[in-house]
């Protein structure tokens, strides 16, 4: 449902036009304003609308009892069954109606595909789909706009057609919805507004919106009605939905519970047609996002919104997939984020309509009736999940995949490990950046069949407004991947999240067997480094040739709060490499002296081990690093040998001393690290004049304890 399609600008201060009430009976006609009420200019009967597709086609389903009709406010499976179990001819009916509309429809298709005439009538189908759609109802037409905003999915014919269904169904009566709005809010309609459009400006599977004046504020506002009869109409469909489920279910032998999918997915929409519900989640919103950089949450006027309609700020301005704005999609992303994995309350329904970019150049988003929450142990798991993904972890992406329960415990580890592998390598090979979900369920359906998958109810919801998403951006850069633009934002998290849980798994990503391995780290924070919202910033994609910049940002982290983690395995790593680097100059230093005096008892042995080799490496991949030097990549190509498989160890003091200069090319590779110091806050300059302390006391430690066990061993 939206509140700002066709363009309609804000009301005038003298404006001529608007509703009025009679009692009993609304009227749309043009109509002049006084100060204290609005004035009627009958007109016509020949003036009032035809019953909408909707209601003529499905009609029949509205007729329940008072009592039946309350007892459906909330979704409750038990009692939809047991009102429809004693009205077995409208099931019937209904079974029969959907079964023949649809199947009409398809045996058409099928005919233009024998005869072949199916790209002359790809368009005349997909209108014909639109409109059998709006026929049956909300039920349907959600289900629908699900997929409407995948341009990489549906045919662009199919696509213009269903994209209509957002927010540009037939609405229904005026009249209807004005006797609506007096007898939920108890008071005549000129009572509450000082105007009112004669026409809805839009029109959704569960509702219409009106623009309207409040009378005391003479604030500008939505008014959202709720379509008659869409619980009752929906509250069928769904049942029937849940049936045809479970046969799917028994006869595919699917893993996953698809009445639990069904039953999920029926929650969420009862709770988007309770406008009461739909208020409190857009203050909660507006809450946790409404500061967030370029985001707009409107206003709700909770006090004045009932279960069938709510009065919200109105919000002006055009559909995110009109104006092409990559900026703002990537402020969607972010916003995202924040929604899944940072406070776990997300907008489950982030379609085209619900999207809008204001005129001052903001991301606002309306409609807040299909909601979900994002639990903080499945926010880590799904984390977690990415992270191992991107770095092909595979076993442990396993291990991932129980946790957020995609897997049965009982499964075979090592079994779904090597099918993740064959599944998912040569989609993660491509880069981070260019990872996309097409190419990620691609190839997965056979093996969610064999390792017996099953798709979570709250999963669902949250890969439906993850692929929504990426629609949408798709319809703007068809090059375009949610996965690659989310995850320096992930990255951040990991490496700056107080999380015990995640800090263990970050300790996990960077070690393996006792090594660091530092290509990870390199990896996570060039990521982080990606993850802006400004708007300069985001224009250059981090295609930053400015090392001084580099080095800033990351010493501006690593010496925060929020990168003390980081920091500690830095000075680790560091004494490590230094430690390493002092038993160099000692090898070199006593391989010279020996090797100057004409007699020598025994060959040289050098003092360093594998270890301290690949240390030294570090260290000097470290330097580089924070000296801005890794760019473009070009460094890693001289220490593709420096992986930690194995190290061949020279007893060779000069071979020793060499390898120590080439790690170490030159003094001014560190030049703009020193720099850069200078230009920090006061107070990251003073974390840093702390450091060195700090990594002396780890490299005191380090080589008592080496000097310990070598005397002892």
């Amino acid at each position: 449902m939206i509140l700002a399609p066709p363009p309609c600008s804000p009301f005038p201060g003298n404006s001529n036009f608007s509703s009025s009430v009679t009692r009993g009976r609304v009227r749309r006609n043009a109509v002049a304003f006084d100060s204290r009420r609005i004035r009627i200019h009958p007109t016509s009967a020949s003036g009032s609308r035809d019953v909408d597709a909707f209601t003529e086609y499905s009609g029949y389903l509205f007729e329940l009892s008072n009592s039946e009709a309350e007892s459906l406010a909330v979704y409750d499976i038990s009692k939809i069954a047991s009102i429809y179990r004693k009205k077995p001819l409208v099931v019937l009916r209904r079974l029969v109606q959907v079964g023949a509309t649809l199947g009409k429809w398809f045996a058409m298709r099928y005919l233009d595909g024998v005869t072949e005439r199916s790209e002359q009538m790809f368009e005349v189908r997909a209108a014909e789909l639109r409109a059998i759609l709006v026929q049956l109802g909300p039920a349907y037409i959600k289900i629908v706009q699900a997929i409407s905003s995948r341009a990489d999915l549906i045919p662009p014919s199919y696509l213009d057609e269903l994209s209509l269904l957002q927010d540009q169904i037939m609405p229904f009566s005026t009249e209807v919805a004005f006797n609506i709005i007096e007898q939920e809010l108890g008071q005549p309609l000129d009572e509450l507004f000082s105007e009112v459009s004669p026409e809805p400006v839009a029109a959704a599977s569960l509702g219409q919106v009106y623009q309207a004046r409040l009378r005391p504020s003479r604030q500008v506002v939505a008014v959202k009605v709720q379509r008659p009869g869409v619980q009752a109409a929906i509250s069928l469909d769904i049942l029937i939905l849940r049936f045809l489920a479970g046969l799917i279910r028994r006869a595919g032998k699917f893993n996953t519970d698809l009445e639990a999918v069904v039953d999920e997915w029926a929650s969420s929409l009862f709770r988007e047609m309770d406008y009461k519900k739909e208020a409190k989640n857009g203050l909660k919103f507006r809450q946790l996002y409404g500061s967030l950089q370029d985001v707009v949450v409107p206003e709700m006027y909770a006090e004045q919104t009932t279960r069938r309609v709510l009065i919200m700020q109105w919000v002006e301005g055009k559909r995110l997939s009109e104006v092409k704005d990559l900026y703002l999609v990537e402020v969607g992303v972010y916003c995202s984020f924040n929604q899944l994995l940072e406070c776990g309350f997300y907008h489950a329904d982030p379609h085209p309509g619900n999207l809008l970019r204001t005129y001052d150049g903001k991301l606002a988003y309306i409609d807040f009736g299909m909601m979900g929450e994002f639990k903080q142990e499945l926010r880590d798991g799904f984390v977690e999940a990415c992270l191992h993904l991107v770095n092909q972890d595979f076993d442990a992406l396993a291990k991932d995949f129980v946790t957020l329960g995609l897997l049965p415990p009982t499964a075979d580890e090592d079994a779904v490990t090597k099918a993740l592998t064959d599944v998912f390598k040569n989609a993660v090979a491509k880069g981070v950046r260019n990872i996309s979900f097409r190419d990620l369920l691609g190839n997965l359906g056979a093996t969610m069949y064999e390792f017996k998958f099953q798709i979570p109810s709250y999963f669902s919801l949250v890969i439906r407004s993850l692929a929504v998403l990426e629609g949408v951006a798709l319809n703007i850069d068809p090059n375009y991947k949610v996965l690659g633009s989310t995850y320096p934002w992930i990255a951040r998290k990991v490496l700056s999240d107080s999380s015990p849980k995640l800090q263990s798994s970050l300790q996990a990503v960077l070690y393996k067997d006792g090594l660091f391995r530092i290509d990870r780290l390199e990896s996570l924070l060039t990521e982080s480094l990606r993850a802006r919202t400004e708007k300069a910033l985001v224009k250059k994609k981090m295609e930053d040739n400015d090392s001084r910049m580099v080095v800033k940002q990351i010493l501006s982290f690593t010496l925060t709060e929020r990168g003390a983690f980081v920091r500690e395995i830095l000075l680790q790593e560091f004494a490590k490499g230094l430690d390493a680097l002092g038993l160099a100059t000692m090898d070199s230093l006593t391989f010279a002296a020996t090797a100057s005096l004409p007699f020598a008892a025994s060959p040289f042995s050098s003092l360093m081990t594998d270890e301290d080799i690949i240390n030294l490496r570090t260290l000097n991949r470290l330097v580089l690093l924070l000296s801005g030097l890794q760019k473009n990549g070009s460094y890693n190509a001289g220490f593709k040998a420096a992986k930690p498989d194995k190290v061949q160890r020279t007893n060779s003091g000069d071979k020793e001393a060499s390898l120590v200069l080439y790690q170490f090319a030159s003094v001014q590779d560190v030049l703009p690290l020193v720099s850069v110091i200078l230009e920090l806050p006061p107070d990251l300059q003073q974390q840093m004049l702390r450091l060195p302390a700090d990594l002396a006391g780890k490299l005191i430690s380090r080589t008592a304890a080496r000097t310990i066990r070598r005397v002892i061993l």
